[in-house]
C-alpha cells in the first residue's frame, strides 16, 4: 500500500474520532526512517488508546498490520507502518517531546486535501 493511502486512512480515522491538533509532515527528505509523521493530541490516556485502536482497525480493514506499536500503556503511542508513523500524544507529552518542532524542516501536508470531512475552521 502506498504511503499516501496509509496516511489518508489513518488521518480520516483520527478525524472521525475528533482527534485534536492533527498535523502531517513529509519527512522523506530528512530521514530514511519513514515518509510521513502523523501527529495528534488526545485529551486522556483512554482517548490515546481509543485513537490507536481506531487507526489499527481501519488500517487492518485495508489489509495492513503495523510493523510495530510502542507505548500502549503511556501518554504517547507510536504506531509504525514503515512509510507512515502515527504519534498519538497527551498534550503535555506532545509539548515535552516537540516532534512538530524537531521535524519542522519537513513539508507540512495540507490535511484538507486528504480528509474526507475536514473540519471548518
Amino acid at each position: 500500500m502506498e504511503a499516501e493511502q496509509i496516511l489518508k486512512i489513518a488521518a480520516n480515522a483520527l478525524n472521525e474520532k475528533k482527534a485534536k491538533e492533527m498535523s502531517a509532515i513529509d519527512v522523506s527528505e530528512l530521514t530514511s526512517l519513514t515518509r510521513y509523521f502523523l501527529i495528534v493530541t488526545a485529551n486522556s490516556s483512554t482517548q490515546v488508546r481509543a485513537f490507536a485502536d481506531e487507526v489499527e482497525e481501519k488500517l487492518e480493514e485495508a489489509g495492513l498490520r503495523p510493523h510495530h506499536i510502542e507505548g500502549k500503556a503511556t501518554g504517547w503511542i507510536a504506531m509504525d507502518y514503515q512509510t507512515v508513523i502515527i504519534h498519538i500524544f497527551l498534550r503535555d507529552q506532545r509539548e515535552f517531546y516537540g516532534l512538530d518542532r524537531m521535524w519542522s524542516d519537513g513539508v507540512q501536508v495540507e490535511l484538507n486535501t486528504i480528509l474526507d470531512n475536514p473540519e471548518e475552521e
